[in-house]
């Protein structure tokens, strides 16, 4: 992980700036934190010390169930929050977040901001919002599961998870999510192969079609 500094911290926060969000100004102690993929921007059980808002990239979020089984739960993209349970909640539980490209927040630290925060009706209406839009987004995922084929779940996966045109998640943390067997799964991605919407190389694929694969991921989006 590395932080801005001086002029490129500064650079950055006039290119991209977030004042919109908030009636007050949060420029004094904000910090711009950039990750890696495969970067933990929060680890799991582990109160975060920021309220993050991407800018760039994307990241997954992660459980630990009580039987030690580890499920991938949902992803966050470009102009979401992350920590915002945990800036509404003393008690909270917090999910493991990972970057899944590379990703750049901005990082607001809560023990100056949490006050300003919790009193800004700006802000407040803003995260309400993009609260609903995600709780609307996981009601969504789980009917999808019926009223979907694979096909069309798993190029949206894909096109989620793929970093500079390469797609390489486990196996098994697919079907887990997408709810499907391990055959199912190897069977579509067996056919999209074949179709030269991707192609694989050892345990990756890249993908030659990203048109095809968009046009079955946007069948989701229009429902």
């Amino acid at each position: 992980m590395e932080i801005y500094k001086a002029s490129k911290k500064h650079q950055y926060v006039e290119n991209h700036s977030i004042e919109h969000l908030f009636s007050a100004s949060v420029e004094a102690y904000l910090e711009v934190h950039e990750y890696q993929r495969d970067d933990w921007i929060i680890q799991e059980g582990t109160r975060p010390d920021f309220l993050y808002y991407v800018v760039e990239g994307k990241a997954k979020i992660y459980i630990t169930h009580q039987n030690g089984k580890v499920s991938l739960i949902n992803f966050i993209n470009a102009n979401e929050f992350i920590g915002e349970m945990e800036l509404l909640h003393d008690v909270y539980y917090t999910k493991g977040i990972q970057a899944s490209t590379k990703t750049i927040c901005f990082a607001l630290p809560m023990h100056y901001y949490r006050r300003q925060l919790m009193e800004d009706a700006k802000f407040l209406r803003e995260l309400t919002r993009f609260l609903s839009v995600k709780a609307t987004q996981m009601a969504m995922k789980y009917t999808q599961s019926l009223a979907f084929p694979l096909e069309n779940r798993l190029a949206d996966f894909i096109l989620q998870t793929a970093d500079n045109g390469i797609y390489k998640e486990k196996h098994v943390t697919v079907c887990d999510y997408l709810g499907v067997s391990y055959r199912h799964l190897l069977h579509v991605l067996t056919q999209f192969t074949e179709k030269h919407y991707l192609q694989k190389d050892g345990r990756k694929y890249h993908i030659e079609q990203y048109d095809a694969l968009k046009g079955l991921s946007q069948a989701l989006k229009n429902k």
